[in-house]
């Protein structure tokens, strides 16, 4: 399928993602996080044959954060006559960052240049982060007088902590790459020159891996709402899960006959 905003591109089993509107520096439109809402859930449908995937943006920067140029919510009008600057949230980019969450496979985000406002978001939900030594990550949502979004308030505290979750939001400052690194936000930091080989170099490890990558990134994602012992259970019941694929049965066999174990993600 032909896409107007994103351009995709497969390699084995590793499918690459480019957010590609170059004219606004990849600003997450509406059209744009419609696309990338399809194309992931042609991932989760099997429609899409992947077993990771690579998000990147192509240019200059990886997303400007949401195009303004339609108004406050898309040009959604509240009750009271005022825009509704929350309208799009709910029926467009919350249920991205819900399909971004719940993907079948591990995916790997690769951050060249901006990666602004609601583009911060998509950014931070790979399941690894690979940033270009340029790059940086930017909550500029107290800019234009809005409160971050696309999940940036729930997954910011949980990923360096209070302090710095509020620094980010509240002086709504550039964080360069090198320091998010530092913190804890991100798994790599690269040359410019090396994101994308790194990255798809990270993608084709995890889609070399077992059926149980999948299972492993809903418990790590479940783990940050659940208890201890809400915990345990997931892990008992995914644990049931994996024992019953063959690529446990290759895995246990590979490892007794001390050789490199050939997983088919089944």
């Amino acid at each position: 399928m032909d896409y107007a905003k994103i351009k995709t591109a497969q390699d084995g089993a590793v499918l690459t993602i480019a957010l590609s509107d170059p004219a606004t520096l990849n600003a997450a439109g509406i059209d744009l996080a419609k696309e990338l809402t399809h194309v992931l859930q042609r991932v989760e449908s099997g429609d899409l044959a992947a077993r990771a995937i690579v998000l990147t943006g192509e240019g200059r920067g990886f997303c400007s954060g949401a195009n303004l140029q339609a108004g406050p919510g898309g040009g959604a009008v509240d009750a009271d006559g005022k825009p509704d600057a929350g309208a799009a949230l709910q029926a467009v980019y919350n249920p991205l960052m819900t399909a971004m969450r719940d993907l079948p496979v591990p995916l790997v985000t690769a951050v060249n240049g901006a990666a602004a406002g609601v583009g911060c978001s998509i950014a931070l939900m790979g399941d690894l982060i690979v940033a270009a030594e340029s790059a940086y990550f930017l909550q500029a949502f107290r800019r234009i007088g809005l409160v971050p979004d696309g999940g940036s308030t729930y997954l910011l505290p949980r990923m360096i902590g209070r302090a710095r979750a509020m620094e980010m939001a509240l002086l709504g400052e550039k964080l360069p790459a090198r320091t998010a690194l530092d913190w804890g936000l991100i798994n790599r930091c690269v040359p410019d020159a090396e994101l994308m080989s790194t990255a798809r170099a990270l993608a084709q490890e995890l889609a070399q891996g077992p059926k149980s990558l999948a299972l492993i990134r809903r418990l790590m994602w479940e783990s940050l709402d659940a208890d201890w012992t809400r915990q345990l259970h997931a892990e008992r019941q995914a644990q049931r899960t994996a024992g019953k694929t063959e690529d446990f049965r290759e895995g246990v066999a590979a490892f007794l006959q001390k050789r490199p174990a050939a997983f088919k993600g089944a």
